[in-house]
């Protein structure tokens, strides 16, 4: 609901603009412009009526109106860099008189081919970006990890972050995870952080708490703290977490057997959260140790206490492009595979979505670890 509420920026900025330039390519006739003058009428109307109604609105009503006008607004993103870029050729034509002759001569049969060029792009690029969330991909990944006073060879997981349930991510689609994880046939699956979105009702009211309760792993099922747990509802979310028949580990340690050790922590936006140094102190370090921290700022702080792998989520690999390139900034391991020293580290982009359904440069995606222990 925040995303939403925070895409008015986009509505006051891009809107103007895409309007001012699509008026511009059509046809100067009322055939033409009524329509086109209701659409952002009428887009602008049910987004106001979200935006200042949302509290009142029921929820059936409200998950429609985010559909809508979130859908247009990452259209709308993609549709103000396509016409940058056209104006870019523009400026550049300026310069050095590269534009064919037809193009230059027949401005008006040009903008509108542009017009018509630049809808079927976007739509082709939503239907995409739609597919990529609610088919999420597969991606496995083997490791090795010193197996040290542990019995076992080898070890499945399957590691889920960022399901983001709520609005947009509803019972569906956590059914498809759920079919998906047991298809894999794991000893045990991880979800790390932000299962929830913002509000909890809307898992409570799905009973989504049942379909996660059909994870299969002989070894369980393991949960520790996102962000998002931190939003709103706090306390509803924990006791909803617990429904699920998962073990939640908060600042805390597990053995789900006697060959390794799973340490949860809590989320990095509590800054009073044990420190991993003291969630350590009893453990016998010769055995494998994974570390389960839904934000990835404490790869450091992991390698100095010699943790064996590391797996997070949170960054959804920017999600939309070109957030992908701002977060390669921002983190260190933004996405994917890392080792630092001896510790290995996995950055899952998500298997949900935060705000509208869409994956533009990234693909959500389960992640099935396959690991072998090796002295």
């Amino acid at each position: 609901m925040k995303v939403f509420l925070q895409s008015i920026v986009a509505q006051l900025l891009l809107n103007p603009y895409i309007f001012w330039r699509g008026y511009q390519a059509i046809p100067p006739k009322k055939s033409w412009r009524i329509p086109y003058i209701l659409f952002f009428i009428i887009e602008l109307a049910i987004f106001f009526i979200g935006f200042f109604f949302h509290k009142i609105l029921p929820d059936d009503s409200m998950v429609t109106i985010l559909y809508i006008c979130n859908t247009w607004y990452i259209a709308s993103i993609y549709i103000t860099l396509s016409l940058l870029f056209i104006e870019f050729l523009k400026l550049s034509d300026r310069f050095f008189h590269w534009f064919p002759h037809w193009v230059t001569h027949h401005q008006k049969q040009t903008k509108l081919t542009l017009f018509f060029l630049i809808i079927a792009f976007i739509t082709g690029l939503m239907y995409h970006a739609y597919r990529a969330v609610a088919y999420p991909t597969v991606k496995h990944v083997s490791l090795t990890l010193p197996k040290g006073s542990s019995d076992r060879d080898s070890l499945t997981i399957v590691m889920m972050s960022d399901l983001h349930i709520g609005e947009i991510i509803g019972k569906p689609l956590v059914q498809r995870y759920v079919q998906m994880s047991n298809e894999q046939h794991p000893d045990m699956v991880v979800l790390v952080g932000d299962i929830m979105d913002y509000e909890s009702r809307f898992a409570e009211k799905a009973r989504i708490e049942e379909d996660l309760q059909q994870l299969k792993a002989p070894l369980g099922v393991y949960i520790v703290n996102g962000n998002h747990e931190y939003r709103a509802n706090r306390i509803a979310k924990y006791r909803w977490l617990k429904k699920t028949g998962a073990t939640l580990l908060i600042d805390s340690v597990a053995m789900p057997d006697s060959s390794f050790y799973l340490i949860g922590r809590d989320d990095y936006i509590n800054k009073k959260r044990a420190t991993l140094h003291r969630l350590m102190t009893s453990i016998d370090t010769t055995k494998p140790i994974i570390v389960l921290d839904h934000q990835p700022w404490s790869l450091a702080e992991m390698r100095m206490n010699h943790v064996d792998l590391g797996l997070h989520g949170h960054t959804h690999n920017g999600q939309l492009w070109p957030y992908p390139i701002l977060m390669k900034l921002i983190y260190e391991c933004p996405y994917g595979y890392h080792q630092k020293g001896p510790t290995q580290f996995y950055v899952s982009s998500g298997i949900g979505v935060a705000g509208a359904p869409y994956r533009v440069g990234t693909r959500s995606e389960m992640v099935v670890l396959h690991i072998r222990f090796i002295n």
